[in-house]
């Protein structure tokens, strides 16, 4: 379920943090280029993983849908545009999946934190997602998406409700 306040999504109403990266065609894509429509920005840990392939797919997926409510739908993980590309063609994803290299966006969303895997701790993206507004406001906030083919149609569903 999205948190719309409280903790731990404290960014709710609050301006979404701006960007400019490249995706999986070297492409640039700005925040600021999607003013005016809403924007669906989910973070995965890495190309070409389980859950975020499930995930992935489940966004592929429903993406006529997501566009019909006037959303677009951006992945983001700190892979290369390479590992993105390679991605993209091995799933057919068209809608852009972004590469934040130096984690520098992903620490302005929150969502660069500590992880843990067989006892070892490391820095890593969290599954997460967010809504942002047409006035680019996070509106929802997804702290523990589910990283299956689930998560994109519980998102679609938010936007459906208020669009």
């Amino acid at each position: 379920m999205a948190k719309e306040s409280g903790t731990p999504s404290q960014m709710i109403n609050k301006n979404a943090p701006a960007f400019a990266l490249p995706d999986q065609n070297g492409k640039t894509h700005n925040l600021s280029d999607y003013a005016g429509k809403y924007v669906v920005l989910y973070a995965y840990p890495k190309d070409d993983t389980p859950g975020c392939t499930a995930e992935t797919c489940g966004f592929r997926d429903l993406s006529a849908e997501f566009a019909k409510v006037g959303a677009v739908v951006l992945g983001i993980s700190i892979l290369d545009s390479k590992s993105k590309r390679k991605f993209a063609d091995k799933l057919g994803v068209s809608f852009p999946l972004l590469a934040d290299e130096d984690h520098q966006v992903a620490e302005a969303y929150g969502i660069w934190k500590e992880k843990s895997m067989y006892g070892r701790k490391y820095m890593g993206v969290s599954r997460e997602t967010f809504v942002i507004d047409p006035d680019g406001r996070i509106a929802a906030h997804w702290p523990k998406a589910a990283g299956s083919a689930d998560h994109p149609a519980e998102v679609l569903a938010w936007l459906r409700e208020r669009v």
